[in-house]
Formats: structure tokens, C-alpha cells, sequence
């Protein structure tokens, strides 16, 4: 017996792949932004006295870029569950 899923359950799955990515992405362009900020605040003598902002922009992009992996690939595992769940029910159920 195949493993199919109808069409409407399929593009659901197809969205939440998408919003998955797009949401992690969301996570990385953050990184991208905040460590380009302390870099520049590093390397502008004007924006000395912000160093502390600096370090702080820093270790706030690392924790955000690490958050972003670790929810991607935490939701990517749920739909991957629910997927399988849905399959072994439904061929139960034939």
C-alpha cells in the first residue's frame, strides 16, 4: 500500500515546510545585521563609546543565529513526526 497523503494535506505540509524557512531565514538576516552593526561600531573610532554595545550586539547575534538552527530544525522534525503519524493512521485505518 502507498504512503500518500491528499492534495489539500500536501500543500499544507508544503507551507509550514516554507514558513519554516522563511522564518529561519528571518533568524539569520538578524544575525547578519547585528554582527555587521558591532563590526562597524568596532571599526568607526567615532562610535568608541559604544564599545559595550558592540559586545553585546555580538554575543546577541551568535544566540540568535544558534536559536534559528535550533527552531528549524526542531520544527522540521515535528512536521516530519506528524507526517509519519498521519500515514501509519491512515493506513490503519484501510
Amino acid at each position: 500500500m502507498k504512503n500518500e497523503i491528499n492534495r489539500s494535506d500536501w500543500l499544507a505540509l508544503e507551507r509550514t515546510k516554507l514558513a519554516n524557512e522563511r522564518t529561519f531565514l528571518a533568524y539569520f538576516r538578524t544575525f547578519v545585521v547585528f554582527l555587521s552593526s558591532a563590526l562597524a561600531i568596532f571599526k568607526i573610532d567615532i562610535l568608541s563609546d559604544m564599545i559595550v554595545l558592540g559586545y553585546f550586539l555580538v554575543i546577541a547575534a551568535f544566540t540568535l543565529i544558534i536559536i534559528g538552527i535550533v527552531r528549524f530544525f526542531y520544527v522540521k522534525k515535528q512536521v516530519s513526526r506528524y507526517y509519519n503519524l498521519k500515514t501509519e493512521t491512515k493506513n490503519h485505518k484501510n
